[in-house]
């Protein structure tokens, strides 16, 4: 069996707490998210070899699926029926304004088998998160036949909004849409989370320490300069992009800050350096919003890849937080700031 455990239904709820299983996990953003919104893992499916040693990393009590079911496309999910949460990131590229929007055509369209996931397991609630290319109208009918499909399994609240990563304190510029399904026996406590009073701080001050931890006598400068959030960051694919900070325009938003966006440092500067500092993975890793003892496995481009397309973790909680307001039959609406 490729699962490190197979837990029944009645073994997943006799202890109480809430319960989840994430669907390609990346590099642990959403789980932490979920994790600090009192949800605990039954399972974490991810195809990506460094993205799933990082999360047994840092988190080795996870059940992180190995062997064939690491592909969702043949993850068996029935032994988890009863979870209190179907949650994940499918892919992007499908939806996403850098590649062809192909949608349904696109061959990582893994929107199906997440669906059909939720109909073994029948959560008690579904959050997936996409690219702001989701809601562009090309997808109307995509959308409306995902809706359909849901209902049809008993979630009478489906819909999806678009967060920016900004409003909940992240130094970043972040569209992201999140799809929320609520069972219908809950479906009435669910309200979106409401950021946006809580300032996020500049990149200059949010990574001042990094930039200054070996010396660079510039640090105190490029601080001084690096006053606004961060433009989008950008993490490539396996077939296309790699350890930068995303296409030309966005260089020059990062070039704005002094930054030189066209490749990531080992490290920070040395006390010498002279001109514009690249980022390392520790720094891109702390404008996604993750904690610095999230360590990332993989050399440079397998650890920024896993940082550059993972759901910022404030982001996450402040969603799953009113999830788990929703089903759990409280009034209380989690608000950021």
């Amino acid at each position: 069996m490729q699962q490190k455990q197979n837990k029944s239904e009645v073994s997943l709820m006799a202890s109480g707490s809430l319960s989840s299983i994430e669907l390609c996990a990346g590099g642990g953003g959403q789980a932490l998210g979920l994790e600090h919104a009192g949800f605990g893992h039954e399972a974490l499916v991810e195809i990506d070899d460094w993205a799933r040693k990082t999360l047994n990393l840092n988190r080795p009590a996870w059940n992180v699926i190995e062997g064939e079911q690491t592909d969702l496309t043949k993850f068996d999910a029935t032994p988890f029926k009863g979870v209190d949460l179907v949650a994940g990131g499918v892919p992007c590229p499908p939806f996403s304004k850098a590649g062809k929007q192909l949608g349904a055509a696109d061959e990582r369209d893994l929107f199906p088998h997440a669906v059909r996931v939720v109909d073994e397991v029948r959560p008690k609630a579904v959050m997936l998160e996409n690219v702001r290319g989701f809601l562009d109208a090309v997808f109307h009918d995509y959308r409306q036949k995902l809706k359909r499909q849901l209902k049809r399994l008993g979630y009478t609240y489906v819909d999806w909004h678009l967060f920016n990563a900004c409003d909940f304190g992240v130094s970043q510029l972040r569209p992201r849409v999140v799809i929320v399904a609520i069972h219908k026996d809950y479906a009435d406590n669910f309200h979106w989370p409401v950021g946006g009073d809580m300032q996020p701080p500049t990149v200059g001050n949010l990574l001042y320490d990094l930039m200054a931890e070996r010396g660079w006598k510039g640090a105190r400068k490029w601080r001084d300069q690096a006053d606004e959030i961060a433009p989008t960051i950008v993490g490539g694919s396996k077939k296309h992009g790699g350890p930068d900070l995303g296409p030309t325009r966005a260089k020059r938003a990062w070039e704005a800050l002094g930054v030189n966006g066209k490749t990531i440092a080992e490290e920070a500067p040395d006390p010498d350096f002279v001109g514009m500092p690249r980022l390392t993975v520790n720094m891109v890793a702390r404008i996604q919003g993750f904690p610095d003892d999230w360590t990332f496995a993989g050399r440079k481009t397998a650890a920024y890849r896993q940082v550059g397309n993972a759901f910022p973790p404030p982001v996450a909680e402040a969603v799953a937080q009113n999830i788990r307001t929703a089903i759990t039959s409280t009034k209380k609406i989690y608000a950021v700031g």
